[in-house]
């Protein structure tokens, strides 16, 4: 089956515009294989993965129209302090969990209630929030520890 990227493109486009960037096929590219992923690339990835199509784009090519994307809401940078930074084409309210042993990052479908967001707020004192990401950190099946208990299944 193969999907019409004139809606996407359309939203990249306008996107692009309100924010003062232009269109280009690098772009275009790179959103394409950003919002039909669900992997959360590093952008060494997305250069592999991108340069397939289009074999003359540069690595910097790449860093930039992922930081673009990034700027103009039509991508998440996922930054770790101990790994390099993955992006996400989901926008839309969700969490992730990261493998620590293989740094495999996976969407968590939900959001927190506004309740438990204002409590976590109270919590923040003298801190004013503006907004929350969650990200759980453990092991995924493949690399659950030998003797530590499975992980439940939903």
């Amino acid at each position: 089956m193969t999907m019409n990227p004139a809606p996407r493109e359309g939203r990249l486009r306008q996107a692009l515009e309100a924010n003062g960037q232009r269109f280009t096929e690098q772009r275009a590219a790179v959103f394409r294989y950003l919002s039909h992923t669900d992997v959360h690339p590093t952008a060494d990835d997305v250069f592999l993965a991108v340069r397939l199509a289009l074999p003359g784009i540069s690595l910097a090519t790449v860093y930039k129209s992922l930081e673009t994307l990034v700027g103009c809401g039509l991508a998440v940078k996922l930054s770790y302090a101990d790994a390099a930074a993955r992006y996400d084409g989901r926008t839309d309210p969700h969490h992730h969990a990261r493998c620590i042993a293989c740094s495999r990052v996976v969407d968590l479908p939900g959001d927190l209630s506004r309740g438990e967001v204002d409590a976590l707020r109270d919590r923040a004192t003298g801190f004013t929030v503006t907004g929350y990401r969650l990200e759980l950190s453990g092991y995924c099946r493949d690399c659950l520890p030998a003797g530590s208990p499975a992980p439940a299944r939903a």
